[in-house]
């Protein structure tokens, strides 16, 4: 790491804060009316950065409500309203800013897209869920977003003062492979807004992240909306933080909040040093090809 001061918001950080910055997770309550849900956002954003948060994470689908009957009639341009709201948010704020994910239409095509902005309100990326959520548990869930969205073709990261950080999307955080890309081009956090449901999130929720983290010897965020009985499709919440142990260090009930981690680099640092799986792996046996993937 370097040894020099860096400038993150307007404000200088000297290197013993380099290695240690705080992580907000926002659980937005999304409504039907798009302009409350930004409004709220932004609000939350706000209330975060007060509390010393650098990096902030908001939902899945925060602007909007999650169905495929919703996606065409809430999906918008980037940039658009939203985007512009959450770069502005972004700036005001001074910090980097994983905007959840919003329907984006492009040319008449529809994705589930992530804005990431930066502490200048710079958009610094969008990814595009790369794998859709198309899943048929009988008498329990069916649902089937491939009948609106196109999935994405890219992967998805950030640099920051702090650490590189990768970008996925609910559903792709079932997907091992993608987390030990990002992690092998030097990825130390991955955010997966997502949406789990009331039958996929008891089972999965948790379970799925603790993995990515201690698999990997990542710190992994999630960030979920609010849960909403009344809702067409309800979210499981629990947003939460799980340290590269595996340990789950922050954690939301169902109500919306903001819950808050500070990531500790240097404990990344010795983890891997504890158990150093990254030198033992076996690559003459085994490997993740990455040859065909952009970013």
């Amino acid at each position: 790491y370097s040894t020099l001061p860096v400038t993150v918001g307007g404000k200088k950080m000297c290197p013993r804060n380099y290695h240690f910055f705080r992580l907000a997770v926002v659980q937005l309550r999304v409504t039907k009316v798009k302009e409350d849900n930004l409004r709220r956002a932004r609000e939350l954003v706000k209330e975060a950065a007060g509390q010393g948060a650098k990096v902030i994470v908001l939902p899945e689908c925060f602007n909007s409500p999650y169905g495929t009957k919703f996606f065409p009639e809430y999906a918008e341009k980037i940039p658009g309203e939203s985007t512009e709201i959450l770069s502005e948010a972004a700036k005001e704020n001074g910090v980097y800013l994983v905007g959840g994910s919003i329907p984006e239409d492009d040319g008449g095509r529809l994705y589930n897209t992530c804005p990431v902005f930066g502490p200048d309100g710079a958009l610094l990326l969008k990814h595009r869920k790369i794998h859709l959520f198309d899943i048929d548990v009988p008498g329990k869930i069916r649902f089937q977003e491939s009948e609106t969205l196109s999935p994405g073709n890219s992967l998805s990261m950030f640099d920051t003062p702090f650490c590189k950080v990768g970008v996925g999307i609910c559903y792709d955080m079932r997907f091992a492979e993608l987390a030990q890309i990002y992690t092998k081009r030097g990825c130390h956090l991955l955010v997966y807004p997502g949406a789990f449901n009331m039958t996929t999130g008891p089972a999965h929720w948790e379970l799925l992240q603790r993995g990515r983290a201690v698999d990997n010897q990542v710190y992994v965020a999630t960030a979920s909306p609010a849960r909403d009985e009344t809702a067409s499709y309800v979210a499981w919440g629990h947003s939460m933080v799980v340290s590269p142990w595996g340990e789950v260090i922050s954690k939301a009930g169902a109500e919306e909040t903001v819950v808050y981690a500070d990531i500790d680099l240097q404990y990344l640092a010795e983890v891997r040093q504890q158990i150093p799986i990254t030198s033992q792996r076996r690559g003459d046996m085994y490997t993740v090809d990455k040859s065909n993937m952009s970013s």
